[in-house]
């Protein structure tokens, strides 16, 4: 998909303006940043009388700034950090998220960058939700349903979990990590997709688990359909934390 991307971008951009610049969507699949699928070709170009039209193209005529130009093998995108304040206006919180810690997590930006590209946005659709977001990035995670994940714990009253927190054995010897984790309560998350039930990775996940759990560790596993019901997330979690110790602040 990339590839096929990327020859319909190079044609396509033979015939725009030469200060445009492929975003939104068509920017996150070119720089490999999880996000929505979207068949339409998204560019963006300096606000003009006449804009480019055709069939699959949709155009956002919005000022480009020198630090927002990418380049992903010689097609024009937008960066990392005004791919973030581009998707803000779309996007859930959780989704989101899953793309600030893609960018920094990719280094196609770093979080000083990122913060400075949200205050120069500050009269855009979705900036609040762009600077709300921000403090929840976070470079570790590995995959957008990570992030979703820790969105949802995190925005209800949970502590943060660590994301890839590393499992020792009694020898000190790492033998998992783990896509969230709590050390101090020793409960951990983890995110199975579709391949997680198939063949030698089941086995695998069978191993390790029981790696895991022979460290005392109490391991919540949580699919795509757990997803789409963060509160059922959210609520397991909480009960798991409880069994082990952890006690909610006090409300004021």
């Amino acid at each position: 998909m990339p590839d096929q991307l990327n020859r319909r971008c190079r044609a396509l951009a033979c015939a725009l303006p030469s200060d445009a610049a492929f975003s939104h969507w068509t920017a996150a699949a070119l720089l490999g940043v999880p996000s929505r699928n979207c068949p339409s070709i998204h560019v963006v170009l300096a606000p003009r009388t006449v804009l480019p039209q055709r069939r699959e193209l949709v155009v956002h005529g919005r000022a480009l700034l020198p630090e927002d130009i990418d380049s992903v093998d010689g097609v024009r995108v937008t960066s990392g950090a005004r791919l973030y304040v581009d998707l803000a206006e779309y996007l859930t919180p959780a989704e989101l998220v899953a793309v600030g810690d893609a960018v920094l997590r990719q280094h196609l930006t770093d979080a000083d960058a990122l913060a400075e590209r949200v205050v120069a946005a500050a009269r855009r659709r979705g900036v609040a939700r762009a600077r709300d977001c921000l403090g929840r990035l976070d470079a570790r995670a590995q995959s957008a349903p990570e992030s979703a994940v820790r969105y949802w714990l995190t925005s209800h009253d949970l502590p943060p979990p660590t994301p890839q927190l590393e499992i020792s054995d009694e020898r000190g010897r790492v033998v998992a990590h783990a896509d969230l984790g709590y050390e101090e309560w020793r409960v951990l998350i983890e995110y199975e997709g579709r391949q997680h039930g198939a063949g030698e990775q089941f086995d695998r996940d069978v191993e390790r688990y029981s790696r895991i759990a022979a460290q005392g560790w109490l391991v919540i596993r949580f699919g795509r359909e757990q997803l789409r019901r963060p509160q059922v997330m959210i609520q397991r979690v909480r009960q798991a934390l409880l069994s082990r110790g952890w006690r909610p602040p006090p409300r004021m």
